[in-house]
C-alpha cells in the first residue's frame, strides 16, 4: 500500500508543466529521482525507478551512488554533491516542503550518508574513496546489474594521504547531521556528527591530496575541503575551535567557479553567513562581479553564464545556488536572486534550442534530451541484452532518466542530443547538485510569494 501511494503521488507531482510556465516543484521532484537512479547496492522496497535493480552487492563497501553515466563510485564528487544537497536541505527546507518533496529528499540524501558511514573506519583510520576501476568500467557498456568485472577498492590512510577526500566527506556528514537533527532523528544525526569529527581529525593530521583517481578526478588542493569541513562542523557542533580552523583554511581570493574540486567560494559564503564579517563578504561579491553580466564569465546569446564546455549547465547552476544562498545571507539579495532564477530558467527552457522551450533537465516539459550518455538508461527492459549495440543505436534511450541535468550547450547555445557526446550529453552526480539546491532555494521563494521578476533573453513563449 505504501509503494502504491508513493507511485501515485509521483505521478501527480511529475506531470509535465505547460510550456512557458516554470514548475520548479516538478523540476525538483525529478532531480531527486535522478539521484535514486544512480543508486548502487541492495535497493529498498520503495525504489521508484522500475528499470533499476540490485547491483554490486560484493563491493568492499556496498551502496552509494554511481558517479555519472558509468558505474564507478568516486568519493570526491559524491561527497561534494552530498554536501551541496545537504546544504540546500538545511538552508532551504521550506523549498522541499513547498514542493511536497521533503520526505523524498530525506530518503534520497540518507543513501550516500549511510555509504559514507560504512566507508570510514575510525579504528583503522581508513576511508574507502573509490570502488571500481575507471578503465575497466569505461570499457563496459551495459546495466550495472549485469556487471561481472572486478571492482577494486582504493583507500586513504596515514600511509596513503587523501585529506581532500576525507575532509570533503566530513563536510557532507556534518551538514547531513544538521539536516537530520532538524528532522528529529537525533540518533542518526549524532552518528553522522561523530563520524564527521573523527574523519576531520584524521584529515587534519594527515594532510595531502589523494592521487589515485588523478585520471578522472584530480584535486587541486585540500584547503577548500578542510575549510568547508571545519565550518560545517562548527555549524553542527557549536565548538569554537572548528570556526578557528575554518578561518585558518579559508582563502579570500576570487574563485574561478564552484565545483567538486573547488569549494573556496562556498566556504567564503558560509563563513560570511556565520560571522557577517566583511573579509568573507568581499570575495563573494568579487565572485559574482565576475559571474554576472559585464564580468569575465562568457554568456551565450540566450543568457547562460558559460564557464566551460564540460558541464556548462553544472557551473551555471552551482553559481546560481551560491547566489541564492548569498542572497539569503543578506548579500545584494534582489540582484543575486534575479540572476540565479534566470540561470535556472535558461536550463528549464528559456533558450532557443529546438525552437525554444527546451529543457536540459531530462523529463521536464515536452522537449528534453532523449539520449543521455548513461549506460543504464540506454538499456531495454530485461531480459533483452544490452551492450555496445545499444550505445550505437539510432533510437532514443529506452528508459527516461528523469531529472538528470545534461552537460548542455556550447558558448553559442548550440547543442545536440547525441548519446556519444559525453561533453554535452553526459550526466553526473555533481551536475545535479547545485541545480537541485537552486531549485530548493527558488521553491522557498515561491513559498513566501517572493519569486523575483525575471528578464530572460529567450523566454519560452
Amino acid at each position: 500500500m505504501f509503494l502504491l501511494t508513493l507511485l501515485c503521488s509521483s505521478v501527480l507531482l511529475l506531470t509535465s508543466p505547460v510550456e512557458g510556465k516554470k514548475n520548479y516543484a516538478t523540476a525538483l521532484a525529478k532531480s531527486i529521482l535522478f539521484y535514486n537512479s544512480q543508486r548502487s547496492g541492495k535497493l529498498p522496497t520503495n525504489n521508484p525507478i522500475p528499470w533499476r535493480g540490485d547491483s554490486s552487492l560484493t563491493d568492499c563497501v556496498v551502496g552509494g551512488w554511481h558517479d555519472a553515466g558509468d558505474h564507478v563510485k568516486f568519493q570526491l564528487p559524491a561527497s561534494a554533491s552530498t554536501t551541496l544537497l545537504a546544504w540546500s536541505l538545511v538552508q532551504f527546507s521550506a523549498g522541499y516542503q513547498n514542493a511536497s518533496q521533503l520526505t523524498a529528499m530525506y530518503d534520497m540524501i540518507k543513501w550516500p550518508l549511510d555509504y559514507f558511514l560504512k566507508a570510514w573506519s575510525p579504528s583503522k583510520s581508513q576511508l574507502v574513496v573509490q570502488v571500481g576501476d575507471g578503465g575497466a568500467d569505461h570499457a563496459y557498456w551495459g546495466r550495472p546489474e549485469d556487471m561481472t568485472m572486478a571492482r577494486p577498492c582504493k583507500t586513504v590512510s596515514a600511509a596513503t594521504k587523501g585529506s581532500d577526500q576525507a575532509a570533503g566527506t566530513a563536510a557532507a556528514l556534518a551538514a547531513g547531521s544538521i539536516a537530520f537533527k532538524t528532522k528529529g532523528d537525533t540518533a542518526y544525526a549524532t552518528s553522522l556528527l561523530d563520524a564527521a569529527k573523527t574523519l576531520y581529525t584524521f584529515a587534519k593530521a594527515n594532510r595531502g591530496v589523494f592521487t589515485g583517481s588523478a585520471e578522472f578526478y584530480s584535486s587541486s588542493g585540500d584547503r577548500d575541503e578542510m575549510c568547508e569541513a571545519a565550518v560545517w562542523l562548527y555549524k553542527a557542533s557549536g565548538t569554537a575551535s572548528y570556526l578557528t580552523d575554518a578561518r585558518s583554511f579559508v582563502e579570500t581570493t576570487t574563485a574561478y567557479a564552484l565545483s567538486w574540486d573547488d569549494k573556496k567560494a562556498a566556504c567564503q559564503a558560509l563563513l560570511y553567513g556565520v560571522t557577517k564579517e566583511a573579509q568573507y563578504q568581499t570575495p563573494v561579491v568579487n565572485f559574482f562581479n565576475a559571474w554576472l553580466p559585464g564580468g569575465s564569465v562568457q554568456y551565450t546569446p540566450c543568457g547562460l553564464a558559460w564557464r566551460d564546455q564540460w558541464g556548462a549547465t553544472r557551473y551555471a547552476a552551482n553559481a546560481a545556488f551560491l547566489a541564492l544562498a548569498a542572497a539569503d545571507f543578506g548579500i545584494d539579495a534582489a540582484k543575486y536572486r534575479k540572476w540565479g532564477v534566470e540561470q535556472i530558467n535558461y536550463i528549464l527552457g528559456d533558450n532557443k534550442y529546438s525552437g525554444g522551450c527546451y529543457s536540459f533537465e531530462i523529463g521536464y516539459g515536452t522537449k528534453y534530451p532523449k539520449n543521455p550518455h548513461h549506460r543504464a538508461s540506454s538499456c531495454p527492459n530485461k531480459p533483452a541484452a544490452c551492450g555496445w549495440n545499444e550505445y550505437n543505436a539510432q533510437t532514443n534511450n529506452p528508459q527516461v532518466l528523469n531529472g538528470a541535468l545534461v552537460g548542455g550547450p556550447d558558448v553559442n547555445d548550440n547543442y545536440e542530443d547525441k548519446r556519444s557526446d559525453y561533453i554535452k550529453n553526459e550526466v553526473a552526480l555533481d551536475y545535479n547538485a547545485g541545480f537541485q539546491a537552486a531549485l530548493a532555494a527558488i521553491n522557498s521563494l515561491v513559498a513566501k510569494n517572493a519569486l523575483p521578476a525575471t528578464a530572460n533573453k529567450c523566454p519560452c513563449p
